[in-house]
């Protein structure tokens, strides 16, 4: 009888319990994917918006689970007898970012209602929210796993939505070199998985970090290939040079909303992916990942901003294009604090978050208006923008704030308390070259971005013969759109108004 009462109680040990409150995010929006799929089905077309505002309703609801979150105190899926290796951890680190990922997912719904009736909706929504599950799943994973395959599901319906116009030659390229582009990324970073794993043992972050410290030496060579490709498989992700060649293209080609999605929340997966094996999985390998990080923001900024450069007004999507290299650009800024971690300290992974934060309000917002202005000319030129204060004040005025922010220059203080703490964050790690780097490279962008914002509030002229269509009405434009906008307007004012937020995001302890 004794030897029955200890087995059963050894397997009843074996079995996990699962937090159900803690996956509760991803797990909504995972669920209302496969609700509206099949709605999608019994709905009559005249009602296919509907499947949007359920969309919306998914996310909002995603969104307000994080509430009772808000401790950063749970795990679930932990290895029985082991509380410190769990597959998945609500800390604020996944908190802030699926917060960052649901929010930015929400405002691309809004942006894209009414602009879906070309478009198969259910199986648009489903993708959408598909994706934003597997967004909102990785900065939670704490395995190697979870963390790969909450990369890929992010990713896979994130391909369909880059070629989901049918018959659109542009839309189809573009969705072809984003998943080739992100094929080979899976590629080497599964390789570099393996060789993780193959060293340790081990799939779980925390047990990485503790077994690399002890690495045999005949595996030590092993380790090091491991460890550098997961971060070029990582670079290939968050679009860092020399991997960023497919984002130009698939930015144009998408549609808009989806542009602004990978924009920001493709962004906030990759570096997520990065801060989780860097920080928590290699700390013992920081001389290999801290100056190779370096070198990719510096070369990352440099590469976006002088391409930036190089877009000319008359250009057809020129606005498109020259906000898909500012997206490479500022994804040089957020490398440098997680290049900082590797010479300092983790608390530098803050100062990226602050920024990752105020970039995704700002450069929704900047996509917002650019959705506004492409429904009355659909080349979407730089020169589309000359005059528009004239004919649409408040999209103007919003849409010279974000380039503002972006920029780093008053009245947008978010976006320059965002870049000190990114520019302090490598002075306070001895990076003093990186610090220069960046300096000059904020000079370069404030050219393009203070040339747009001033070509706003330019008496308008008349243009060429094109292949635009005759201009709407204002009153046509989707009140969705119009809150997409009002909604990154204010959040963009609000934290102008109380930039020690970014301050205290910058020191505050996240892991």
């Amino acid at each position: 009888m004794t030897v029955a009462a200890d087995s059963a109680t050894g397997a009843a040990s074996l079995v996990q319990s699962v937090d159900w409150l803690a996956i509760a995010p991803p797990v909504i929006a995972a669920s209302v994917a496969l609700l509206v799929l099949v709605a999608d089905l019994f709905v009559e077309e005249r009602r296919k918006p509907l499947l949007g505002y359920g969309a919306v309703a998914g996310l909002v609801a995603a969104l307000a689970m994080l509430v009772p979150l808000r401790a950063g105190d749970r795990s679930t899926f932990c290895l029985t007898g082991t509380a410190q290796a769990c597959s998945y951890t609500a800390d604020h680190f996944a908190l802030v970012i699926q917060a960052l990922v649901l929010g930015g997912a929400l405002l691309t719904a809004l942006l894209s209602i009414g602009d879906t009736r070309k478009l198969p909706a259910g199986e648009f929504w489903f993708l959408l929210l598909s994706s934003a599950a597997g967004a909102a799943l990785l900065p939670a994973s704490r395995d190697l796993a979870t963390l790969v395959v909450a990369l890929e599901v992010a990713s896979l319906p994130a391909f369909a939505l880059v070629g989901i116009k049918r018959g659109d030659r542009r839309s189809s390229e573009a969705a072809l070199k984003f998943f080739l582009s992100s094929v080979v990324a899976t590629a080497v970073m599964l390789l570099g998985v393996s060789f993780v794993y193959a060293a340790t043992g081990t799939m779980h972050l925390t047990e990485i970090a503790a077994r690399l410290d002890d690495v045999p030496g005949q595996l030590s060579i092993l380790a090091e290939a491991g460890v550098v490709l997961t971060l070029v498989g990582f670079a290939f992700k968050t679009a860092a040079a020399p991997f960023h060649f497919w984002v130009p293209d698939t930015y144009v080609g998408a549609p808009l909303p989806i542009a602004a999605y990978l924009s920001v929340v493709g962004k906030a997966v990759g570096f997520s992916g990065i801060v989780l094996v860097t920080v928590i999985a290699f700390p013992s390998y920081a001389d290999v990942w801290g100056p190779a990080l370096a070198v990719l923001a510096a070369l990352t900024m440099t590469v976006g901003n002088l391409a930036a450069l190089r877009q000319s007004a008359t250009r057809a999507r020129s606005a498109v294009r020259l906000l898909a290299w500012s997206s490479v650009a500022q994804a040089g800024y957020l490398l440098v604090p997680i290049a900082a971690a590797a010479y300092s300290s983790d608390a530098q992974i803050g100062s990226t978050v602050a920024y990752a934060l105020m970039y995704a309000v700002v450069n929704l917002g900047a996509f917002a208006v650019a959705a506004l202005v492409a429904r009355t000319h659909p080349g979407n030129r730089l020169g589309d923008y000359r005059g528009l204060y004239a004919t649409r004040p408040l999209a103007a005025l919003a849409m010279g704030f974000f380039l503002l922010c972006l920029a780093g220059l008053p009245p947008g203080i978010i976006g320059l308390f965002a870049k000190v703490t990114v520019f302090s964050s490598a002075v306070d790690a001895g990076l003093g070259w990186l610090a220069v780097v960046m300096a000059v490279n904020v000079v370069i962008a404030l050219y393009y971005y203070l040339q747009w914002t001033a070509a706003l509030f330019r008496t308008p002229e008349p243009s060429p013969a094109s292949d635009e269509a005759p201009a709407a009405p204002v009153h046509r434009v989707p009140a969705p759109v119009t809150l997409a906008i009002a909604l990154t307007a204010v959040a963009g004012i609000t934290l102008s108004g109380a930039p020690q937020l970014i301050l205290r995001f910058a020191t505050l302890s996240l892991f």
